[in-house]
């Protein structure tokens, strides 16, 4: 075997403050300094921290960091040569630890660390009963507070005034579009996302760092009631990711050569793995019937690997991204898709919940032994990465390739705005209010000469907003996708 071939050699995670108290609460960078200790003593050679030549650090969304991989390093006491800090998207981890694997092969590093925590219950709290991180419990201040966001990173202008910038209108428009194209009724379709969201959550039971540690029935997870309202149709609030938590993870990797030289025997193998980026605005994308980049990166990883994986687990922030991703991988729609236990269950730490996919996955593999995929998702369906673990080396070493495959169209349509004649729904979705009332609708259809159009309707216009809402079918209907509709200021009626 190769001396260059990468190796997880520890992994560590953590969830804190579950109960949500002032006392309990942690900062960040205090997690994920545990969460590296804890992967160092998993590996057996605490002093292996020592050692670190690089840190990848997914980007904190609850707190804000001028260079957290840097610091990172500083607080284990290294001295990284590489400090990668990311943006946003949940397609960081994965494709991190592709570019350390990467690094490691190519014999520029011998032992890196990919890093990711959130603590957003516990800012959540703080915020609420006026208390400091700085100034009372002594959280970094460099820079310190919520990170700011340029509103340009969630989405285009188009999307912007359209109102797609947020995932949970975005991912319930695919969602929708897949139950038209698959010809399932709005009941088959919700009860495919329960069974799948039920599953994971009998795996989530089983991790000591997820967040929720309580195994629901399909019946519990689809409910709605006033605990579990619907957010955006089609999906109630137990069907989008919990990011309200506080969790940390980490992996220390390094070459077979180095583990070796230390006496490190419980390895897992990276293979590789490959991405794709789709264009980022989703209305310049050729249609909502499918996901490119996932669909692109998945038959990648598996031609380039050569995988015929006994384990995956594929992100799960909306329904829709497992579904999908189980249809490209031809899984049967009742395969266990999670060794984590999802983003509503596990728990939804934003950026980083791939990190402790990443090391999920090489628990079940030491102990089982096999291949296993993981599979993140960033953006809107944008950036997509997969990676293959093993516990057994590929007979070639390290096979993967850190760039992505770029995803262009050359028939982009042109987007509409304001529009006053007839169109057909590409795709559709309600967001409720707390309460359960129909507060806005979110179109996206096209005219007869192929252009594209994107609205809402008024803000808290219920009459109009509820046009859209799949309670709202014709006897006889099952979605209201391919239907003709004319549009006058945001105002829609059937034609």
């Amino acid at each position: 075997m190769n001396a260059r071939t990468p190796v997880i050699v520890g992994v560590g995670q953590l969830r804190s403050n579950r109960e949500r108290t002032v006392e309990g609460a942690r900062e960040p960078l205090d997690l994920l300094v545990s969460a590296i200790r804890e992967a160092a003593r998993d590996a057996g050679a605490p002093q292996l921290l020592a050692h670190v030549d690089g840190v990848h650090a997914v980007k904190v969304a609850s707190w804000a960091y001028a260079d957290l991989a840097a610091t990172v390093g500083r607080a284990i006491g290294a001295a990284p040569r590489t400090c990668v800090d990311t943006d946003l998207g949940g397609h960081h981890p994965v494709r991190l630890l592709e570019q350390a694997a990467s690094a490691i092969w190519a014999g520029d590093s011998d032992v890196a660390l990919v890093v990711g925590a959130e603590a957003q219950a516990s800012v959540s709290l703080l915020g609420k009963v006026g208390i400091d991180p700085v100034a009372d419990l002594g959280w970094s201040a460099s820079p310190g507070g919520a990170p700011h966001f340029d509103p340009d990173q969630l989405g285009s202008a188009a999307m912007q005034q359209a109102g797609l910038v947020l995932p949970t209108r975005v991912y319930p428009m695919y969602e929708n579009r897949l139950q038209a194209d698959l010809s399932l009724t709005p009941e088959e379709g919700a009860a495919w996302s329960a069974q799948l969201y039920a599953d994971l959550s009998v795996v989530a039971a089983g991790q000591p760092a997820a967040w929720n540690q309580q195994a629901l029935s399909a019946t519990e997870v689809g409910q709605v009631g006033v605990d579990n309202r619907i957010v955006c149709e089609p999906y109630p609030l137990s069907m989008n990711a919990m990011p309200h938590v506080d969790q940390a993870a980490a992996l220390i990797i390094t070459s077979l050569g180095k583990a070796r030289e230390l006496g490190l025997v419980d390895l897992v193998y990276v293979w590789g793995g490959a991405g794709a980026d789709d264009d980022p605005d989703v209305l310049a994308r050729r249609d909502f019937s499918s996901a490119r980049a996932l669909t692109v990166t998945l038959h990648r990883v598996l031609a380039v690997t050569g995988a015929e994986p006994d384990l995956v687990d594929v992100y799960s922030c909306f329904p829709v991204v497992p579904k999908l991703a189980g249809i490209a991988l031809g899984l049967p729609r009742d395969a266990t898709l999670s060794v984590t236990g999802g983003h509503s269950s596990f728990g939804g730490p934003l950026n980083s919940y791939s990190v402790h996919a990443l090391c999920a996955m090489t628990d079940r593999l030491r102990a089982t032994g096999g291949t296993g995929l993981v599979h993140a998702n960033g953006g809107h369906l944008t950036y997509q990465h997969a990676l293959v673990l093993s516990s057994r080396p590929h007979p070639d070493g390290y096979v993967g390739s850190p760039t992505p495959q770029s995803i262009s169209y050359a028939d982009s349509p042109s987007v509409l705005t304001v529009t006053d004649e007839v169109v057909v729904v590409e795709t559709a979705t309600v967001e409720h209010d707390r309460a359960g009332v129909p507060r806005q609708a979110f179109l996206v259809a096209r005219t007869v000469l192929g252009a594209r159009l994107a609205t809402s309707t008024p803000l808290g216009n219920v009459p109009a907003a509820s046009v859209l809402s799949l309670s709202s079918l014709p006897l006889g209907l099952t979605t209201h996708v391919g239907r003709r509709v004319r549009v006058t200021d945001g105002i829609v009626t059937f034609t």
